[in-house]
């Protein structure tokens, strides 16, 4: 269950305020519209949340459509489990749920095993949902789809989709799926991620004799080591000491030593193509 109909405003969008007053009016109208089936939404106390992102898009000015993209909180695994999460909506689309956003460096990421798991930094900002958060996301019957989309210190913008993603249990070590390339831009930088282990300076579950995670200066799904390396640490563009230790994307970069601007991971169920 991702950016759902339950929406309790949790906090604020990045890059603006909304009035706590005005948002509780949007919620108040959606939940009293109905959906297509005669269900309403609710952004109440409802044990059965409508999920916002699994249904079509609801006729364009309904007051779904007007809720501002920002902080809401969601249940991945019941009601007693409230995370708050940052939800991309769009007017033509099922909202995004993000689940990592590197924007401008005030977030250190090189964390240990303990923080991964649980998440760390403010929604709105840079942010990680937490290992057992996507999990819990992403690994029931419905499944979903990722988008990265990053942009460098030139303005140049581009984004990689895949239509299948999960990560497994802590006790599979939060194996990685990700498959269903399509290219928007960015190349394809997780293909040798499918498949891994995550892995932290003080959990080594890579395939390289030495620490992927230690050496490249993050937390990610490293194989033996890196193509992609988005919660590596934050730079200022082309850097080339340390090696490969920034936030990169190799194959939209063709180089280990530019680090981007901003990067964001976002997923939702598979939509119909």
């Amino acid at each position: 269950m991702s950016c759902r109909g339950r929406l309790a405003a949790a906090g604020r969008p990045a890059g603006r305020e909304v009035q706590k007053s005005s948002l509780t009016h949007r919620l108040v109208q959606f939940q009293q519209k109905p959906v297509g089936d005669g269900r309403f939404l609710e952004a109440g106390e409802s044990k059965t949340p409508e999920d916002v992102s699994s249904r079509p898009p609801p006729p364009l000015g309904s007051s779904v459509d007007q809720l501002p993209s920002g902080t809401y909180s969601i249940y991945p695994a019941g009601e007693k489990l409230r995370v708050e999460v940052y939800c991309q909506m769009s007017p033509d689309q099922p909202a995004w749920t993000v689940i990592q956003t590197r924007m401008d460096g005030t977030v250190n990421f090189y964390r240990p095993w303990a923080q991964y798991k649980v998440g760390f930094g403010p929604v709105w900002g840079e942010h990680w949902l937490g290992l057992d958060n996507i999990h819990y996301l992403t690994s029931g019957p419905t499944k979903f789809e990722l988008q990265v989309d990053m942009e460098d210190f030139e303005g140049k913008k581009a984004s990689a989709h895949y239509r299948i993603f999960s990560v497994d249990s802590e006790c599979k070590g939060y194996t990685l799926t990700v498959s269903g390339f399509t290219d928007k831009g960015a190349g394809d930088s997780m293909n040798g991620h499918n498949g891994m282990k995550f892995s932290t300076f003080d959990k080594d579950q890579d395939k390289w004799p030495k620490n992927c995670a230690s050496t490249f200066m993050g937390g990610f799904w490293y194989n033996q080591c890196h193509r992609a390396n988005p919660n590596g640490v934050y730079r200022w563009g082309q850097e080339k000491d340390p090696f490969a230790t920034g936030v990169s994307w190799f194959s939209w970069k063709k180089t280990y030593d530019y680090s981007v601007k901003s990067i964001v991971m976002k997923v939702r169920p598979v939509q119909p193509k």
